[in-house]
């Protein structure tokens, strides 16, 4: 079930905007459990490429995700505005690893478009597209004002984690 577009009737959404190789992604807020600081995890053997290790969180053993790698993206290079967003996905908790938090902006469901198909490209993990104002600037001029951004909605759930979260949990 898609969390963020599947609805008859419009209605408002929360979501949380984060940064990934440079480009504005965002999650439905009702997905998201908490947010936290990045810190290394505890690397596991014989795991997928993108689960970066574990981490605990209040003695919960909650497997890291380098949200980057599993888009098919190069690896998220760390810094200190990096930041781990803990998701429920199907009763499992998971920490996604993304390069920095901008906002939590409301969108209507109205508004959101569905990813486009194009030959070759795989979009499942897309749920849809949003203009939203981005009020992240790094310039203090008034004058430039907020600028549109177009945010590219994860559908956690479709990110298939679950079967290798029982390997890593």
């Amino acid at each position: 079930m898609n969390d963020i577009t599947e609805t008859e009737v419009s209605h408002d959404l929360k979501i949380v905007t984060f940064t990934l190789c440079g480009h504005m992604f965002g999650i439905a807020m009702t997905s998201l459990l908490e947010i936290r600081e990045w810190e290394e995890p505890t690397p596991l053997p014989g795991v997928p490429h993108y689960v970066r290790g574990v981490t605990n969180l209040r003695g919960n053993v909650v497997p890291v995700v380098g949200l980057s790698e599993r888009l098919g993206w190069a690896p998220s290079e760390t810094h200190a505005r990096s930041c781990i967003l803990v998701v429920n996905l199907d009763g499992k908790q998971a920490g996604f690893l993304v390069d920095e938090m901008n906002d939590i902006v409301t969108v209507n469901t109205s508004e959101i478009q569905p990813p486009p198909a194009l030959d070759g490209a795989d979009t499942s993990m897309i749920s849809g597209l949003v203009r939203v104002v981005d009020r992240s600037g790094d310039t203090p001029e008034p004058s430039q004002g907020d600028k549109n951004a177009m945010v590219l909605l994860i559908d956690v759930q479709a990110l298939s984690l679950t079967r290798h979260l029982d390997s890593a949990a």
